[in-house]
């Protein structure tokens, strides 16, 4: 007896399905299905809404493994509740993080003390976004030495433990909970009173008046400034030059001064040689004492024709006299001018000082 036609049709759809379930599983898991895996166990003490059994345990975008459990634990010391969460990770992609432990007696020891030696390098994990349209959430893990990292200490036998770090937006609902909002608006509305009346306060507006008055000052005073800085340059600008004028009169002077001096000089100095051939001539003996005699004689006798021929005229005597007296005082204006040199050489410049 032939079989009825749609009992095959039934017959090869079942096969169908089969099929496409095989292929399903084949790619969810990627392989992974009878890879070497190893659970461990996670320990969060606030909200995890939005992680699912099957959410990915990610190591810095690689998938290692899935959340197999979700939990709920009543903490006997006091701290609230744990929730804890177990997780499945590949042994293979283990092993690539840390490498096989040196002195492992077996490979499954050696499996074994990979996932304690990641913890100890700092290895944590913590909640993060996978989509913030679903808001589905996933495990985090990576290493964080020097993270603040939670553990629990008790977990079941054959796990081990990876310590939990809070995100930041975890840490940030924590510290915004542990706010007094209510003495912040008190605070503020304080500041606010403060702020108002400081405002409305009339000392306050005096000083505002005061401070434009200043203000007014301050553009006068600029603008007849910069209307006095021109002649003013120009006053500065002209002292100047008369000082350079004077200074070169006070150099000339001292040039004049200086030969002057010279002439002193040398004339005390033709003063010393006559001085000298006099006494020459002195010690030449009676000859020249008898010329001198007679010589001195003249001199006389021409002095008394000059006397007599002055007397009679009185005019002509004061005359002389005044013309004398002129010489002497301009004599000794030039030898006091040559003293005076010669103590204090700069009194051509900052002048004559008095003597202490």
């Amino acid at each position: 007896m032939t079989p009825r036609p749609h009992a095959l049709r039934i017959g090869l759809f079942a096969i169908g399905g089969l099929a496409l379930l095989v292929m399903a599983v084949a790619s969810v898991f990627g392989g992974r299905l009878f890879a070497d895996s190893e659970r461990a166990v996670l320990h969060f003490n606030g909200s995890i809404y939005g992680l699912q059994i099957g959410a990915p345990v990610v190591f810095r975008g690689v998938r290692m493994g899935g959340v197999v459990s979700i939990g709920l634990v009543n903490d006997a010391q006091g701290a609230g509740f744990q929730i804890p969460v177990v997780v499945e990770l590949d042994s293979e992609l283990l092993r690539s993080l840390q490498g096989r432990p040196a002195g492992a007696a077996s490979a499954a020891d050696a499996d074994a003390a990979v996932l304690p030696a990641l913890v100890a390098r700092g290895l944590s994990g913590q909640l993060a976004m996978q989509s913030l349209l679903t808001g589905l959430l996933y495990v985090d893990l990576d290493l964080r030495p020097d993270g603040s990292t939670a553990r629990y200490g008790r977990v079941p036998d054959g796990m081990v433990e990876i310590p939990t770090t809070a995100t930041r937006l975890q840490t940030l609902q924590a510290q915004l909970e542990g706010l007094d909002f209510g003495q912040l608006a008190k605070d503020l509305s304080a500041i606010a009173a403060t702020t108002r009346g400081f405002v409305a306060s009339p000392e306050l507006r005096q000083s505002l008046d005061d401070l434009a008055q200043t203000s007014g000052s301050l553009r006068r005073l600029s603008a007849t400034l910069e209307r006095r800085a021109g002649p003013l340059a120009d006053g500065v600008g002209r002292a100047l030059a008369q000082t350079g004028q004077a200074a070169d009169q006070v150099g000339a002077a001292a040039s004049r001064a200086g030969t002057a001096v010279g002439q002193i000089g040398a004339a005390a100095e033709q003063i010393g040689a006559t001085t000298r051939r006099a006494d020459a001539v002195i010690a030449q003996g009676p000859p020249l004492m008898r010329s001198l005699q007679q010589a001195a004689d003249e001199l006389s006798r021409t002095a008394v024709a000059l006397r007599q021929a002055t007397s009679a005229d009185a005019g002509v005597v004061q005359n002389a006299d005044r013309a004398l007296a002129d010489v002497a005082r301009a004599a000794r204006a030039v030898r006091e001018l040559a003293e005076l040199l010669e103590q204090q050489p700069e009194s051509l410049i900052r002048g004559r000082r008095d003597p202490p």
